[in-house]
């Protein structure tokens, strides 16, 4: 029966189906083949359930409070405060892009988004100042994977429900690690403009700070909204995804007026072929569950690859593989709707915290969006930067070995993930 399922998912993918397609129809077939008395239309309503719960609200609106900003100012204006109190240390702009990216992943909870939003100014920037272009592009990519690990991480919010993990709780434990991620790839950048000799910056003064920072207090309400609203129980990551709309229309419509009402429609419409793949993917991914736990799947999976008795650590380092090698080919998104319910009920025997479960599983998913072959942010930013692959990947090696120390860390001290709740 696994044999069957996953041929039949790997001869439409080699077809060229979207990921939508085989996640939806393998079960399907599974489901004529094995069960021919279980009613189709119990899959079909399957499909429904999956898009019913109502933290799924959080994810369009996230998604068009993104869209909002990055079609604003808000990115360069973080971008401005950040370079003008650090840009003229050495390794300055590169620490100012992974912050930047850090922060507006704190906005955003997307990888992508923040590629686009962070990623074109910031490579004018480095390569200005001297950067060869692999090295900026590499820099730019994994930065940008600290959105799934920070709130509002879109990953987590799958994850969540997923699993029945509370959201607000994941996006908390996330933050923790997207700091050290952040401080890694900061160190590792002033050692790096050491090495090289990179230029220094033009140093701002202080009445050049002062108006960056001015222009910048707004923009960082974001974050102080989402995960302070979170973390003071003020809100739910639903309601916080709401006002981050509300935050977002008030500072770029109103106050700074860089996008106008008439864009709202075209912005809206590109949320919405986001949002709709979002959602077909998950309501796959629910039936796709269904039929993979009725049919014992997860368990045979859990048996042969784990064994009978796992260690916590020995679960651990398996979903971490298993996830890694899957984000590299596929979508996080698929691979945590699709991999969590195999792995999950033998982590949750193994007495693994499923929140820390889930920020294991985000962190998998941040890595191998950056990953060769098929990681999305390297497409992303080959799209956006207008180069070749390989000239996107060549500067990559440095920072996906610090994301690995990273994973092993998370893996042996769960503190890093719980120590915020």
């Amino acid at each position: 029966m696994i044999a069957t399922l996953l041929t039949i998912m790997v001869v439409l993918l080699l077809l060229n189906f979207p990921m939508m397609i085989p996640l939806m129809v393998a079960p399907l077939i599974i489901m004529f083949i094995y069960f021919p008395n279980l009613d189709p239309m119990i899959l079909m309503a399957q499909f429904a359930t999956g898009i019913e719960p109502y933290v799924l609200l959080a994810v369009p609106l996230f998604i068009f409070a993104a869209d909002i900003m990055t079609t604003g100012k808000t990115s360069q204006r973080l971008l401005d405060f950040i370079g003008s109190f650090i840009g003229h240390i050495r390794g300055g702009y590169a620490v100012t892009t992974a912050a930047a990216c850090t922060l507006f992943g704190a906005i955003s909870g997307s990888t992508q988004a923040t590629v686009v939003a962070v990623g074109k100014p910031m490579r004018e920037r480095l390569l200005k100042i001297g950067y060869k272009d692999p090295s900026a592009m590499a820099l730019i990519i994994n930065s940008s994977d600290v959105a799934l690990l920070v709130p509002p991480s879109i990953g987590m919010i799958i994850y969540g429900l997923v699993s029945g993990t509370s959201v607000g709780d994941l996006f908390i434990a996330g933050i923790i690690p997207g700091i050290i991620v952040f401080l890694s790839f900061a160190i590792y950048s002033i050692i790096y403009a050491k090495v090289r000799d990179i230029p220094l910056a033009h140093k701002a003064s202080w009445s050049e700070r002062l108006k960056t920072t001015r222009k910048a207090l707004l923009p960082l309400g974001f974050p102080i909204i989402i995960i302070g609203g979170i973390y003071t129980g003020l809100f739910s990551p639903t309601e916080a995804a709401g006002m981050s709309v509300l935050y977002a229309f008030i500072l770029e419509v109103v106050i700074y007026r860089s996008v106008h009402i008439k864009d709202l429609p075209k912005i809206a419409r590109s949320t919405g072929l986001v949002t709709s793949a979002v959602f077909v993917l998950v309501a796959g991914g629910q039936a796709f569950t269904w039929v993979i736990s009725f049919a014992r799947i997860p368990q045979m999976i859990a048996d042969s690859v784990l064994g009978t008795d796992p260690s916590a650590i020995y679960v651990l380092l398996m979903v971490t593989i298993f996830f890694f090698v899957g984000c590299m080919f596929v979508d996080p998104i698929v691979v945590i709707l699709v991999l969590t319910p195999i792995f999950y009920p033998a982590a949750m025997s193994a007495g693994v915290d499923p929140v820390h479960l889930g920020v294991v599983i985000t962190f998998q998913a941040a890595l191998g969006s950056a990953t060769p072959p098929f990681g999305v942010d390297i497409f992303t930013a080959s799209a956006v930067f207008n180069k070749p692959y390989l000239e996107v990947i060549r500067g990559t090696p440095p920072y996906i070995i610090m994301m690995v120390v990273i994973s092993f860390l998370l893996i042996f001290f769960e503190e890093l993930s719980l120590l915020l709740l």
